[in-house]
Protein backbone atom coordinates (compact mmCIF):
# COMPACT_ATOMS: atom_id res chain seq x y z
CA UNK A 1 0.00 0.00 0.00
CA UNK A 2 2.48 2.30 -0.88
CA UNK A 3 -0.24 5.16 -2.58
CA UNK A 4 -0.11 6.92 1.10
CA UNK A 5 3.08 8.40 2.38
CA UNK A 6 2.03 7.30 6.08
CA UNK A 7 1.73 3.72 6.95
CA UNK A 8 -2.20 2.53 6.09
CA UNK A 9 -3.94 -0.78 8.00
CA UNK A 10 -6.93 -2.02 9.30
CA UNK A 11 -8.29 -2.65 13.05
CA UNK A 12 -9.43 -6.54 13.34
CA UNK A 13 -12.79 -4.39 15.31
CA UNK A 14 -14.20 -4.22 11.65
CA UNK A 15 -14.62 -7.57 11.93
CA UNK A 16 -15.26 -8.28 15.49
CA UNK A 17 -16.47 -6.24 18.14
CA UNK A 18 -14.12 -5.59 21.11
CA UNK A 19 -17.30 -3.88 23.38
CA UNK A 20 -19.93 -5.84 22.11
CA UNK A 21 -19.15 -8.92 21.76
CA UNK A 22 -22.21 -10.29 19.44
CA UNK A 23 -20.53 -8.29 16.57
CA UNK A 24 -18.98 -10.97 14.86
CA UNK A 25 -18.47 -13.43 16.94
CA UNK A 26 -18.29 -16.25 15.09
CA UNK A 27 -15.61 -14.63 12.68
CA UNK A 28 -11.65 -16.43 12.73
CA UNK A 29 -8.72 -14.77 13.20
CA UNK A 30 -7.43 -16.47 9.48
CA UNK A 31 -10.54 -14.99 8.20
CA UNK A 32 -9.71 -11.68 9.65
CA UNK A 33 -6.09 -11.52 8.59
CA UNK A 34 -6.49 -13.00 5.02
CA UNK A 35 -8.80 -10.16 4.26
CA UNK A 36 -6.12 -7.67 5.69
CA UNK A 37 -3.84 -9.38 3.27
CA UNK A 38 -5.65 -8.93 0.18
CA UNK A 39 -6.82 -5.26 0.85
CA UNK A 40 -2.94 -5.30 0.68
CA UNK A 41 -2.73 -3.75 4.23
CA UNK A 42 0.13 -4.41 6.03
CA UNK A 43 -0.82 -3.13 9.51
CA UNK A 44 -3.55 -4.47 12.16
CA UNK A 45 -4.19 -3.96 15.91
CA UNK A 46 -4.61 -7.49 18.17
CA UNK A 47 -7.88 -8.33 18.40
CA UNK A 48 -9.96 -10.68 20.64
CA UNK A 49 -9.61 -13.45 18.57
CA UNK A 50 -6.37 -13.62 17.60
CA UNK A 51 -3.82 -16.56 18.88
CA UNK A 52 -2.53 -15.51 22.09
CA UNK A 53 0.47 -18.00 21.43
CA UNK A 54 3.24 -15.60 20.91
CA UNK A 55 4.64 -18.32 18.52
CA UNK A 56 1.71 -18.80 16.72
CA UNK A 57 0.53 -15.11 16.71
CA UNK A 58 4.37 -14.28 14.99
CA UNK A 59 3.96 -16.84 12.27
CA UNK A 60 0.09 -16.38 11.24
CA UNK A 61 0.95 -12.39 10.73
CA UNK A 62 4.81 -13.03 9.38
CA UNK A 63 3.24 -15.64 6.43
CA UNK A 64 0.70 -12.72 5.63
CA UNK A 65 3.36 -9.78 6.02
CA UNK A 66 0.77 -8.67 8.68
CA UNK A 67 2.63 -5.92 11.50
CA UNK A 68 1.09 -6.18 14.85
CA UNK A 69 0.86 -1.96 15.21
CA UNK A 70 -0.28 -2.23 18.66
CA UNK A 71 -2.90 -3.19 21.15
CA UNK A 72 -5.84 -1.21 23.66
CA UNK A 73 -3.83 -1.31 26.98
CA UNK A 74 -6.96 0.30 29.48
CA UNK A 75 -5.56 1.95 33.05
CA UNK A 76 -6.61 2.97 36.21
CA UNK A 77 -4.41 5.35 36.88
CA UNK A 78 -7.16 8.29 38.40
CA UNK A 79 -7.41 6.23 41.24
CA UNK A 80 -4.15 5.90 43.40
CA UNK A 81 -4.54 2.88 45.02
CA UNK A 82 -4.15 1.09 41.54
CA UNK A 83 -1.22 2.54 40.65
CA UNK A 84 1.37 -0.19 41.40
CA UNK A 85 -0.20 -2.90 39.99
CA UNK A 86 -1.58 -0.98 36.69
CA UNK A 87 2.33 -0.05 35.90
CA UNK A 88 3.10 -3.50 36.35
CA UNK A 89 0.37 -4.73 34.05
CA UNK A 90 1.39 -1.86 31.89
CA UNK A 91 4.82 -2.88 31.78
CA UNK A 92 3.70 -6.52 30.90
CA UNK A 93 2.06 -5.11 28.09
CA UNK A 94 4.76 -3.20 26.31
CA UNK A 95 7.41 -6.43 26.89
CA UNK A 96 4.50 -8.37 24.26
CA UNK A 97 4.23 -5.17 21.79
CA UNK A 98 7.68 -4.95 21.87
CA UNK A 99 8.62 -8.36 21.34
CA UNK A 100 5.95 -7.97 18.29
CA UNK A 101 7.55 -5.23 16.55
CA UNK A 102 5.56 -2.49 17.61
CA UNK A 103 6.27 1.02 18.09
CA UNK A 104 3.16 2.41 19.78
CA UNK A 105 1.02 1.43 22.94
CA UNK A 106 -2.75 2.74 22.95
CA UNK A 107 -3.76 3.47 26.17
CA UNK A 108 -6.64 4.85 27.65
CA UNK A 109 -8.05 5.85 31.63
CA UNK A 110 -11.17 3.79 32.48
CA UNK A 111 -11.52 5.05 36.02
CA UNK A 112 -15.11 6.79 35.39
CA UNK A 113 -16.10 4.58 32.87
CA UNK A 114 -19.74 3.27 32.58
CA UNK A 115 -18.02 -0.18 30.90
CA UNK A 116 -14.43 -0.48 31.56
CA UNK A 117 -13.80 0.84 35.21
CA UNK A 118 -13.84 -2.30 37.53
CA UNK A 119 -15.76 -0.27 40.30
CA UNK A 120 -18.92 0.47 38.44
CA UNK A 121 -22.31 -1.54 39.19
CA UNK A 122 -24.22 -2.48 35.99
CA UNK A 123 -27.06 -0.04 37.45
CA UNK A 124 -25.12 3.49 37.00
CA UNK A 125 -26.09 5.38 34.14
CA UNK A 126 -23.82 8.39 33.86
CA UNK A 127 -20.15 8.85 33.02
CA UNK A 128 -18.22 9.86 36.19
CA UNK A 129 -15.47 12.95 35.77
CA UNK A 130 -12.64 12.61 37.31
CA UNK A 131 -11.51 15.35 39.99
CA UNK A 132 -8.43 17.49 40.19
CA UNK A 133 -6.85 14.54 42.45
CA UNK A 134 -8.25 11.95 40.06
CA UNK A 135 -6.51 13.90 37.40
CA UNK A 136 -3.29 14.34 39.05
CA UNK A 137 -3.16 10.63 39.59
CA UNK A 138 -4.02 10.04 36.13
CA UNK A 139 -1.03 12.28 34.99
CA UNK A 140 1.36 10.95 37.52
CA UNK A 141 0.26 7.35 36.20
CA UNK A 142 0.69 8.37 32.64
CA UNK A 143 4.41 9.78 32.53
CA UNK A 144 5.41 6.97 34.91
CA UNK A 145 3.57 4.47 32.26
CA UNK A 146 4.99 6.69 29.15
CA UNK A 147 8.62 6.33 30.47
CA UNK A 148 8.49 2.59 31.15
CA UNK A 149 7.11 2.23 27.34
CA UNK A 150 10.33 3.96 26.50
CA UNK A 151 12.56 1.74 28.26
CA UNK A 152 11.04 -1.19 25.59
CA UNK A 153 11.31 1.56 22.65
CA UNK A 154 7.73 2.55 22.35
CA UNK A 155 5.70 5.60 23.01
CA UNK A 156 2.67 5.32 25.02
CA UNK A 157 -0.40 7.04 22.56
CA UNK A 158 -3.13 8.14 24.80
CA UNK A 159 -6.75 6.94 23.42
CA UNK A 160 -9.28 9.87 23.93
CA UNK A 161 -12.21 7.84 23.63
CA UNK A 162 -15.74 8.38 23.38
CA UNK A 163 -17.83 6.61 27.28
CA UNK A 164 -14.48 7.55 29.24
CA UNK A 165 -13.09 10.49 31.39
CA UNK A 166 -11.21 12.11 28.50
CA UNK A 167 -14.18 12.49 25.63
CA UNK A 168 -14.25 16.07 24.69
CA UNK A 169 -12.20 18.45 23.80
CA UNK A 170 -11.09 20.32 26.41
CA UNK A 171 -10.50 17.13 28.31
CA UNK A 172 -8.04 16.10 25.39
CA UNK A 173 -6.38 19.70 25.96
CA UNK A 174 -6.09 19.16 29.76
CA UNK A 175 -4.16 16.13 29.35
CA UNK A 176 -2.10 17.29 26.71
CA UNK A 177 -0.95 20.39 28.81
CA UNK A 178 -0.58 18.01 32.34
CA UNK A 179 1.18 15.07 30.72
CA UNK A 180 4.78 15.43 29.72
CA UNK A 181 5.21 16.01 26.01
CA UNK A 182 8.53 13.50 26.32
CA UNK A 183 6.60 10.47 27.60
CA UNK A 184 2.79 10.62 26.69
CA UNK A 185 1.45 11.35 23.25
CA UNK A 186 -1.95 11.11 21.44
CA UNK A 187 -3.80 8.65 19.34
CA UNK A 188 -5.82 11.29 17.35
CA UNK A 189 -9.05 9.50 16.35
CA UNK A 190 -11.41 11.33 14.34
CA UNK A 191 -14.39 9.02 15.43
CA UNK A 192 -14.21 9.69 19.28
CA UNK A 193 -13.21 13.17 18.52
CA UNK A 194 -16.48 14.07 16.63
CA UNK A 195 -18.35 11.72 19.45
CA UNK A 196 -16.93 13.69 22.24
CA UNK A 197 -17.79 17.17 21.11
CA UNK A 198 -14.84 18.41 18.79
CA UNK A 199 -14.07 19.19 15.16
CA UNK A 200 -11.95 16.26 14.39
CA UNK A 201 -9.67 18.38 12.40
CA UNK A 202 -9.22 20.90 15.66
CA UNK A 203 -8.17 18.55 17.45
CA UNK A 204 -5.02 17.22 15.09
CA UNK A 205 -4.27 20.16 14.05
CA UNK A 206 -3.87 21.76 17.59
CA UNK A 207 -2.25 18.97 18.70
CA UNK A 208 -0.26 17.22 15.64
CA UNK A 209 3.18 17.29 17.81
CA UNK A 210 2.04 14.81 20.06
CA UNK A 211 0.31 12.86 17.69
CA UNK A 212 2.07 9.48 17.29
CA UNK A 213 -0.99 7.21 16.19
CA UNK A 214 -4.42 7.46 14.36
CA UNK A 215 -7.58 6.15 14.09
CA UNK A 216 -9.10 6.86 11.02
CA UNK A 217 -13.21 6.59 11.66
CA UNK A 218 -16.68 7.62 10.81
CA UNK A 219 -19.42 8.90 12.36
CA UNK A 220 -22.88 8.77 10.99
CA UNK A 221 -24.38 12.10 11.73
CA UNK A 222 -28.53 10.95 12.49
CA UNK A 223 -27.82 8.13 14.39
CA UNK A 224 -25.70 9.73 16.61
CA UNK A 225 -28.22 12.66 17.19
CA UNK A 226 -31.07 10.00 17.94
CA UNK A 227 -28.97 8.60 20.14
CA UNK A 228 -28.14 11.95 22.03
CA UNK A 229 -31.66 12.74 22.00
CA UNK A 230 -32.53 9.45 23.62
CA UNK A 231 -29.52 9.56 26.21
CA UNK A 232 -27.67 6.16 25.23
CA UNK A 233 -24.60 5.21 26.59
CA UNK A 234 -21.11 5.03 24.06
CA UNK A 235 -21.64 1.21 23.92
CA UNK A 236 -25.22 0.95 22.67
CA UNK A 237 -24.04 4.25 20.47
CA UNK A 238 -22.31 1.27 18.79
CA UNK A 239 -25.37 -1.29 18.29
CA UNK A 240 -26.93 1.21 16.73
CA UNK A 241 -24.25 1.96 13.98
CA UNK A 242 -23.24 5.16 15.20
CA UNK A 243 -19.59 4.63 13.41
CA UNK A 244 -18.52 3.23 10.42
CA UNK A 245 -15.81 3.82 7.89
CA UNK A 246 -14.37 6.78 6.60
CA UNK A 247 -16.20 7.73 3.41
CA UNK A 248 -19.51 6.61 5.06
CA UNK A 249 -20.45 9.03 7.24
CA UNK A 250 -20.23 12.75 8.12
CA UNK A 251 -16.69 13.81 8.57
CA UNK A 252 -14.40 15.36 5.86
CA UNK A 253 -11.10 13.33 5.62
CA UNK A 254 -10.22 15.41 2.62
CA UNK A 255 -8.31 17.76 5.40
CA UNK A 256 -7.40 15.39 7.68
CA UNK A 257 -5.42 13.43 5.13
CA UNK A 258 -3.75 16.86 3.66
CA UNK A 259 -3.18 17.52 7.01
CA UNK A 260 -1.08 14.24 7.99
CA UNK A 261 0.46 14.42 4.26
CA UNK A 262 1.34 17.89 4.08
CA UNK A 263 3.27 17.40 8.12
CA UNK A 264 5.03 14.88 6.53
CA UNK A 265 3.44 11.77 9.21
CA UNK A 266 5.25 8.64 8.73
CA UNK A 267 3.42 6.50 11.15
CA UNK A 268 0.19 4.19 11.27
CA UNK A 269 -3.40 5.35 10.64
CA UNK A 270 -5.54 2.67 11.12
CA UNK A 271 -9.20 2.20 9.75
CA UNK A 272 -11.62 1.41 11.96
CA UNK A 273 -15.60 1.03 11.63
CA UNK A 274 -16.66 -0.63 14.67
CA UNK A 275 -20.19 -1.45 13.16
CA UNK A 276 -22.36 -5.12 13.20
CA UNK A 277 -20.13 -6.75 10.08
CA UNK A 278 -23.62 -8.74 9.59
CA UNK A 279 -24.92 -5.54 8.11
CA UNK A 280 -21.42 -3.88 6.84
CA UNK A 281 -19.21 -6.92 6.06
CA UNK A 282 -16.27 -5.89 6.72
CA UNK A 283 -13.96 -6.18 4.25
CA UNK A 284 -16.43 -5.02 1.74
CA UNK A 285 -16.31 -1.46 4.05
CA UNK A 286 -12.62 -1.48 4.00
CA UNK A 287 -12.57 -1.34 0.52
CA UNK A 288 -14.91 1.17 -0.02
CA UNK A 289 -12.68 3.44 2.53
CA UNK A 290 -9.62 2.75 0.78
CA UNK A 291 -11.23 3.98 -2.39
CA UNK A 292 -12.48 6.95 -0.86
CA UNK A 293 -8.92 8.14 0.87
CA UNK A 294 -7.41 7.57 -2.14
CA UNK A 295 -9.63 9.45 -4.25
CA UNK A 296 -8.28 12.37 -1.56
CA UNK A 297 -5.33 12.19 -2.48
Amino acid sequence: MTRFPFQLGVHPINWVGEDVKEHGNDTTYEQILDDIHSLGLKGTEMGRKFPTDLALLKEELAKRDIQLVSQWKSVLFSDPAYREQELEAFREHAKFLQSMGSKVISTCEVGGSLHFDPRRTPNESEVIRLDEAGWASLVEGLNAAGRIAQEYGLKLTYHHHGGTAVESPEEIDKLMELTDPQAVYLLFDSGHALYGGANPLDVLRKHYDRVAYVHLKDVRPTLLEQARADGVDFVTCIRRGVFTVPGDGCIDFKPIIGELVSRNYTGWALLEGEQDPGEHPAREYAEKALRYLESLL
